[in-house]
């Protein structure tokens, strides 16, 4: 089966959505599919801000990458691109003869993937990943009118594909009160088990003495944005540092609030409590994860969180928010805790229990990485491999 992927999120970009589709064409790839991504061009400095050299992702045989001319666009990550649309896409494309073509996002890729399916008559897919809400109660569009007329636009654009999917079912909720009405499923994001898993008691030990971190470990990966309340997570460690000896927050990944979070935990005299390691090499990730004893993410904007996914794959319970997708993957009281958005005093009291019973902690972690195998790259991917034969053939019935 030939797809043609189309997103104005890909590699460089430090994004779950990013790595979600890799992961994703990795596997297609090796169930022999063909995937041609069609994605933003990003500059040297792009590539710099993730310290990655400049040069093409090579994802798997199979699998090319064109990359469409794009635009700076405002995001967290100072990485943001969104392709300026010429319409034309779908001549180059007509060349492949896919026969599924797969939209991620509704900006300038999207609409190119809309085009590209109308005039050469194959089905589309869509994939949302926007908890389009959360976004615009940060971004600089306040007007309430503007707000609505985004909400229905995307519920218009995703209603122009043949089945649309969601990493979470809050999403494809929000879509249908704003007029969405298409076939639509949730599947999971890939998890990557090859490389991340739990580590023995030693190897912790000493992955805390490399990384330079203390006895117990508080981990945060991702973007350092707004949305994704990392201030909490810093208050919460202040008000631990008399209570657990040898605490410590470690923080990787890179955004627009950075300066304001260490700043903050200059004000809170817990400087020397807290890590910041920017955004570290794919090496070094994992290792991280598993030097680590808890997971904290007290984000309001997850339609999954990949990070917190890998926790649990590492055996390290997460410490969530109730809210979206990290609430419908966390399972209270079986693979990790959720707290009320906001209430970083619960999640104090929350990493406190968990420091006080170790058995506890182990017991949610073994929960984790049970829960995660089901989202393992490998059956993630058949899923896909099933839908996509699924709407081809009720798409080919359809024409008939």
């Amino acid at each position: 089966m030939k797809i043609a992927v189309f997103s104005d999120n890909f590699y460089p970009e430090l994004s779950g959505i990013s790595d979600s589709l890799v992961e994703q064409a990795r596997e297609l790839s090796h169930l022999g599919h063909e995937i041609d991504f069609f994605v933003p061009r990003y500059g040297k400095k792009d590539f710099a801000i993730s310290h990655l050299p400049y040069e093409e992702i090579h994802i798997s045989e199979g699998i090319t990458v064109k990359r469409l001319f794009a635009l700076p666009f405002p995001a967290p990550t100072k990485q943001g691109r969104m392709i300026v649309p010429t319409f034309l896409r779908w001549i180059h494309l007509s060349k492949k003869h896919p026969d599924i073509i797969h939209t991620h996002l509704f900006f300038g890729a999207g609409l190119e993937a809309l085009v590209a399916s109308f005039f050469l008559r194959r089905p589309l897919i869509g994939t949302s990943h926007t908890p389009l809400t959360e976004f615009l109660r940060y971004g600089p569009i306040q007007a309430k009118f503007l707000q609505k007329f985004a909400l229905r636009f995307v519920s218009w654009y995703y209603n122009r594909c043949d089945f649309v999917t969601a990493p979470s079912q809050g999403i494809l909720d929000e879509m249908k009160k704003n007029g969405f009405y298409k076939p639509s499923r949730v599947i999971s994001n890939p998890i990557d088990l090859d490389n991340f898993f739990p580590a023995g008691i030693d190897e912790k030990i000493q992955l805390k003495k490399k990384f330079g971190l203390d006895s117990f470990v508080i981990l945060y990966t991702g973007r350092l944005a707004q949305e994704k309340h990392v201030d909490d997570i810093i208050r919460a460690i202040a008000i631990l540092k008399e209570k657990i000896p040898g605490l410590c927050l470690a923080i990787t990944g890179h955004g627009d609030a950075e300066d304001s979070l260490r700043t903050l935990t200059k004000e809170l005299g817990i400087g020397e409590k807290v890590r910041f390691f920017g955004t570290v090499s794919t090496e070094d990730h994992s290792l991280i994860y598993r030097a680590a004893d808890i997971f904290a993410i007290m984000s309001t904007a997850e339609t999954q969180s990949l990070s917190m996914m890998k926790a649990m794959a590492t055996g390290i319970p997460p410490i969530g928010t109730r809210a979206r997708g990290l609430a419908e993957y966390i399972h209270d009281d079986e693979n990790g805790s959720l707290v009320e958005p906001g209430d970083y005093k619960a999640l104090a009291d929350m990493i406190l229990f968990l420091y006080e019973h170790p058995e506890e902690r182990r017991r949610l972690g073994k929960g984790g990485t049970a829960f995660v195998k089901q989202f393992s790259r490998e059956k993630i991917g058949k899923e896909w491999e099933n839908l996509y034969t699924k709407v081809l053939d009720q798409f080919n019935q359809t024409k008939k």
